[in-house]
């Protein structure tokens, strides 16, 4: 019998955490590969005084695997995502923990700012709606942790936030102190979103300062941890947001997303010119929506049209990083808080070789 990462995850399914969840459910396992009878993969403890605590929960995972015919070796790594203990939740008058409230006015800034302890920030960035940029970004957030990568994802469209269905998330973040934001976590991504911090269906009516001030408070208030790259899901055009995560903070580069047809493109060349403004570089471009195979008889049919991407990727001297394609699956996956990136569907292959190759190039 093959060993297949079905059975791995069946066989993982069965080593039981303290408090009765187990490592599948509890979505503990990252980067598992299993080649020539060798298994690697990650356990993601939620902290590190827990990932010392689970020696035994490891010697377990082990033990079970290499108990599986055709499995040779066994390789697991141990690491934590979080801080190494959750902070005490200070108290008001009232005996309730403090609220924090996002968006004020901008807070004076000399230059351009990281994020402590984030190592790279890309931005997914679209010069107009409705080309799968936020698709493609929380896919290509769970793809990179897949890698084994610490992987955080701020939502960053502010008047039309999307991230808390996508990741199937939708509560509020906690701030033990009334000023820093503790993120929410899924599918082995730290996430911040404007979504999580407002009623569902709730308007944001904010003019532009307090858009500035909400994106300072996003990066700069939330505890982010230690974390490889940061992916800013960016709001489309070339507005307030983008001025400001441009002019104020240090970004590794940007992606830019786009589909093959004429319209997205000339609104796509307005982004690129807006970073080469802002002294931003370009990482590539990624086209979405590059191909539909039809379900029922397989014909391939490039709806959106083909190849333009490309082109405009060449002429700016830039790598066409990806060819995404037009799926149902896809929607569907997104639409239920699991994007498919996440899942063993071929759809996944696509972000998982977006993935590597930014892994590969040093910028994630």
């Amino acid at each position: 019998m093959p060993v297949t990462q079905d059975l791995i995850m069946a066989t993982l399914k069965k080593v039981a955490l303290p408090g009765g969840a187990n490592l599948v459910d509890a979505d503990l396992v990252r980067a598992l590969t299993v080649q020539d009878g060798t298994i690697s993969f990650v356990i993601e403890a939620p902290d590190a005084a827990t990932a010392q605590s689970w020696a035994h929960i490891e010697s377990e995972a082990k033990a079970a695997l290499e108990a599986l015919e055709g499995v040779e070796k066994v390789s697991i790594v141990m690491t934590a995502h979080g801080p190494s203990a959750p902070k005490p939740a200070a108290q008001t008058s009232s005996g309730e923990p403090p609220s924090l409230k996002i968006g004020r006015h901008p807070t004076p800034q000399q230059g351009k700012q990281g994020v402590p302890g984030v190592k790279h920030i890309l931005a997914i960035a679209s010069g107009k709606g409705g080309v799968g940029k936020s698709t493609v970004s929380a896919n290509l957030a769970v793809a990179l942790a897949r890698q084994g990568r610490k992987v955080g994802l701020l939502d960053a469209d502010i008047y039309g936030p999307s991230q808390p269905r996508m990741m199937g998330v939708n509560k509020r973040p906690a701030s033990p102190d009334g000023k820093t934001i503790e993120p929410l976590h899924a599918h082995g991504v730290t996430l911040m979103s404007i979504g999580f911090m407002i009623p569902d269906g709730e308007a944001v009516v904010w003019r532009g300062p307090m858009l500035m001030g909400a994106m300072q408070q996003m990066l700069g208030q939330v505890a982010w941890g230690e974390l490889d790259v940061l992916l800013i899901d960016m709001p489309p055009g070339t507005g307030d947001v983008q001025l400001t995560l441009g002019q104020k903070t240090e970004l590794t580069g940007a992606l830019v997303v786009s589909t093959p047809q004429d319209v997205a493109l000339i609104d796509a060349r307005r982004g690129i010119s807006m970073f080469e403004k802002l002294k931003v570089p370009v990482l590539g471009l990624i086209e979405n929506m590059s191909t539909y195979v039809c379900p029922n008889c397989g014909h391939e049919e490039h709806i959106f049209g083909h190849g333009g991407v490309a082109d405009e990727a060449t002429k700016i001297g830039v790598p066409l990083l990806a060819e995404l394609p037009l799926a149902l699956e896809a929607r569907l996956a997104g639409d239920n808080g699991v994007p498919v990136a996440a899942t063993d569907s071929p759809l996944a292959a696509p972000y998982d070789a977006l993935a590597k190759r930014l892994v590969e190039t040093g910028v994630a």
